[in-house]
């Protein structure tokens, strides 16, 4: 039986043949996927998957969570909110976490 931390689907199971001519059974980390919008949900560009924590973010607004379009469009509904062009309300409830963030930055 494998240990408990192996069960898990976050390490990847393969099999080796050692010197001595015996399989048996390695264990890897499985390699995360491709970062993604938290709104659109569409793949993060200019971001890397191996490396530092400073080289998987980008040091702009919401850097490595949205994409350059959301973060616009964000922006945008926040001064709209601030200035009382719109409510709050109206706001989409994905939309809204990230103007409430944005207007107690």
């Amino acid at each position: 039986m494998p240990k408990p931390m192996h069960r898990s689907t976050s390490f990847k199971k393969f099999t080796r043949v050692t010197a001595s001519k015996r399989t048996v059974i390695r264990y890897r980390r499985a390699k995360s996927g491709m970062p993604h919008c938290a709104i659109c949900r569409a793949e993060l560009n200019g971001i890397s998957t191996n490396g530092g924590k400073s080289r998987r973010t980008n040091s702009r607004l919401f850097g490595g969570v949205l994409c350059a379009n959301c973060t616009a469009e964000v922006v945008k509904l926040g001064s709209r909110v601030e200035h009382g062009a719109m409510k709050l309300n109206d706001i989409g409830i994905r939309q809204r976490a990230y103007v409430l963030q944005l207007m107690a930055h």
